[in-house]
């Protein structure tokens, strides 16, 4: 059971054909060690990684001043995900809390701001948060410029976490890992292959995802096990042929 207050048949998952290419921005992070011939990437400071993904602009949208990259804008993979997950957080009274962990250009954290009790903003981008700050104001919106891996993360009912841990090596999935378990409910969203995989292969972070390895990210495999009360799936959008899946998963963990 995931409490008295959700309806139950939100939790049904949808199933969402997504007939366009997807951008795929991780050829520049991946690498393959068994060609001797490839110099190995060297691993950047997370927080140095993602400045450059904004200030070059390495997930697109040079028109925008920040821009999260098209999981974040195409309307064929926003809209579904904000009906779902209104539903979850509307589905509570009173209303729950919520930490967006990793929320980026807050092209969709913004609509969902009015279904929560209040609704902080996490990322690791100093000059975005500033950005969202004075772009986006209510009484019950806050931002901060934290670490999710380093920095002691808020408090709240629920985390949303959107498409981040794809882009953070195994060490740091752990150690973020470990934290999600201060929250009741995780809404967790990941880029997953479209065929079955082995989870959690080890990334460089940065802009690419795991995909390129045919992997995706697994929090209930090996290396990190979380143990939850329950799982349901919300969301699963399907890509075009071999550009997988956009999943999201809510996680209860007491």
């Amino acid at each position: 059971m995931l409490g008295p207050c959700c309806s139950r048949g939100i939790f049904e998952t949808i199933e969402w054909q997504c007939a366009i290419p997807f951008f795929d921005a991780g050829s520049s992070f991946t690498v393959s060690n068994q060609n001797p011939t490839k110099k190995t990437k060297e691993s950047w400071p997370t927080d140095a990684a993602m400045r450059q993904v904004y200030s070059a602009h390495l997930w697109g949208g040079r028109e925008h001043d920040f821009y999260s990259g098209e999981g974040s804008h195409l309307a064929e993979l926003v809209d579904p995900y904000v009906e779902v997950v209104k539903a979850f957080l509307s589905s509570f009274d009173p209303r729950l809390t919520v930490c967006d962990l990793g929320c980026g250009d807050f092209n969709v954290g913004r609509q969902l701001v009015e279904h929560t009790a209040h609704y902080t903003a996490v990322d690791i981008v100093p000059e975005l948060i500033e950005r969202n700050r004075q772009k986006y104001s209510d009484d019950g919106l806050e931002f901060h410029c934290l670490n999710l891996a380093t920095d002691p993360l808020p408090s709240a009912d629920c985390a949303v976490v959107r498409q981040v841990l794809q882009h953070l090596s195994n060490a740091e999935v752990h150690t973020i890992a470990q934290k999600l378990l201060h929250y009741r409910y995780v809404i967790l969203t990941e880029h997953l292959p479209d065929s079955s995989f082995v989870p959690n292969k080890d990334i460089i972070s940065g802009q690419g995802t795991r995909l390129k390895k045919k992997s995706g990210v697994n929090l209930l495999a090996p290396p990190f096990e979380l143990s939850v009360k329950e799982q349901k799936a919300l969301l699963s959008i399907a890509l075009t042929p071999g550009k997988g899946r956009i999943v999201t998963t809510l996680l209860r963990f007491f």
